[in-house]
């Protein structure tokens, strides 16, 4: 196993040096340090969505569903149009990125804890009946998103555009320290309850007769789980299926049912597709298609072939 994660490793340094020097025309004084910034980035969001992944499946007992599914990305372009809508485009477009950061963080969490808890008050083995409820939360926050955009100008709707998809290619500095300080809370947090998510693994029942308080770490899990994916989606954008794409892989590569070799493993490959990817698309094939589409297509054929042949846990 070990050896695995050197390959990893190495892999991603080598993803990484190519992100930094491929095709770097300038002073490299200039060019380091922006692209350092995008490469930080890439790096922050992959490991915070693959945490949250491992900690969503944790809770839910099961290895196909991710925040996303459960109609996440639905609610931030929800937030999004809702803001356009009765602020008007060019006053979401001029805020304070720090306030516009700050008001989309708070009001995702709020929303995702919301969501979420639908899973403490559902049968933790019924898998359609949670699957159904992300279905039914993302069918209700996509309409009131589509009547919206109906109504609002279409001078302004390129504001919405914009945000729909995860964007790596503008990012504020100061906005990254503050999304990585909130981020590295939570994921320093996360490594600390990975034994008792091995005994949640178990079951509730077999958790519950070990001596784990099972709603407190499940609560514990959904929360930082809210603001894992809250934070990096304001901070980029919505990247729907790369949760599931990339602990899907890991679970291949680390085939244990223990978590801690899952988070390290889940986290390199998750920085490994963004930024090799982001690499590929932006300097090797010069494509202005958004990494995220192909994410989410690849994401979501994996997802429902998990789900057709009934990969359960």
């Amino acid at each position: 196993m070990p050896k695995r994660f050197w390959i990893l490793g190495i892999l991603l340094v080598i993803c990484c040096t190519a992100f930094m020097t491929w095709g770097a025309r300038g002073p490299l004084h200039f060019v380091i340090p922006f692209r350092a910034t995008k490469l930080a980035a890439l790096g922050l969001v992959g490991m915070s969505i693959s945490t949250s992944t491992v900690l969503f499946q944790a809770v839910s007992q099961n290895r196909i569903l991710s925040p996303s599914i459960m109609g996440f990305d639905a609610l931030y372009i929800m937030i999004l149009t809702a803001a356009v809508y009765f602020l008007g485009g060019m006053t979401v477009a001029n805020l304070s990125a720090h306030l516009s950061f700050a008001v989309s963080t708070g009001v995702m969490v709020i929303g995702a804890l919301g969501l979420f808890s639908t899973l403490l008050r559902s049968s933790q083995n019924n898998l359609m009946r949670m699957i159904l409820t992300g279905i039914v939360f993302g069918a209700l926050f996509r309409s009131l998103t589509d009547f919206m955009q109906r109504l609002i100008d279409p001078n302004e709707f390129s504001v919405i555009q914009t945000g729909s998809y995860a964007r790596f290619t503008q990012i504020e500095t100061d906005l990254l320290f503050i999304a990585a300080a909130l981020c590295a809370g939570a994921l320093f947090l996360t490594w600390k309850m990975r034994f008792r998510l091995d005994v949640l693994a178990l079951g509730r029942d077999v958790a519950m007769n070990l001596g784990l308080n099972v709603r407190r770490t499940e609560l514990e899990a959904l929360t930082l789980t809210a603001l894992l994916v809250a934070v990096t989606t304001a901070l980029v954008g919505p990247v729907a299926f790369l949760g599931l794409l990339v602990v899907s892989l890991a679970r291949l590569v680390v085939p244990v049912e223990r978590h801690a070799p899952l988070l390290i493993c889940a986290g390199l490959i998750a920085m490994i597709v963004l930024i090799g990817g982001q690499l590929l698309f932006e300097r090797v094939f010069q494509l202005t298609t958004p990494l995220a589409v192909i994410i989410d297509l690849v994401g979501g054929s994996i997802f429902l072939f998990l789900l057709l042949k009934g990969h359960r846990r």
